[in-house]
């Protein structure tokens, strides 16, 4: 498969603190692959890089063929890749239908915006029983669906997601990787960064494992999972 996201080379630094060094990854068109690694190993970081809300400072960041490596975030939305972000990001003294629309912000195709949201609606019907009640009020669960729901209106061909299992239940986390499945299953391509690195590798076909910055392992998922000193450093074995 050819790549959609191609990542060469990326560095990032703060101050004088190197988070990423000489980052490559790939995802192809409908691919499903996961970023695994310890808290600060610099999974976040990759993601902002990514997705422009931080500039690199050496390397580069092609979508479909073209660069995007200092292009603003909301270019780089424009262009199909979008973050759903760790802690989720909603807007909380907004509604749920509010939020939806605001993932529809570069869009300006009523008719298709309409569709795109009653598909939403049928995808995550725990939200249509909310729609006018304000983001803030949700539990944990339906705001990472809402934050979901809200990339999808952005009509994305990739979607970066940052820790969507972050302090859920194990109910809600089942639940809202059925949706991600769905999504994937839709042709959308996944690039997920994901602390329960047992869900990450059963989740994705491939995988790439972060530490200090820097990509040590790379392979099908199942391979890492079965490697020894990932089992031991991520997967508590």
């Amino acid at each position: 498969m050819s790549a959609l996201l191609e990542i060469s080379h990326l560095s990032v630094a703060y101050g004088g603190i190197q988070a990423v060094r000489d980052l490559s990854l790939e995802v192809a068109t409908g691919e499903m692959v996961c970023l695994i690694g310890a808290n600060g190993a610099g999974k976040t970081t990759s993601l902002k890089a990514i997705s422009g809300l931080i500039t690199p400072h050496a390397g580069s960041v092609h979508f479909d063929g073209q660069s995007l490596t200092r292009l603003p975030a909301h270019e780089v939305a424009r262009r199909g890749l979008t973050l759903v972000p760790e802690g989720r990001g909603v807007f909380p003294r907004m509604s749920v239908a509010e939020n939806l629309m605001m993932g529809a912000y570069t869009r300006n195709d009523r008719a298709a915006i309409a569709r795109d949201r009653d598909q939403v609606y049928a995808l995550l019907p725990r939200l249509t029983e909310r729609r006018a009640q304000l983001a803030g009020l949700l539990s944990g669960g339906e705001q990472q669906m809402l934050a979901l729901g809200r990339a999808m209106m952005a009509r994305p061909r990739l979607l970066l997601l940052d820790e969507p299992s972050m302090g859920l239940a194990p109910l809600m986390v089942k639940a809202v990787f059925d949706i991600i499945r769905q999504i994937a299953a839709g042709g959308v391509a996944v690039l997920l960064i994901e602390q329960n690195a047992h869900l990450a590798l059963k989740t994705c076909a491939r995988g790439y494992v972060l530490e200090n910055g820097a990509i040590t392992l790379r392979g099908q998922a199942k391979e890492l999972a079965a490697n020894p000193a990932v089992r031991h450093a991520y997967l508590g074995e």
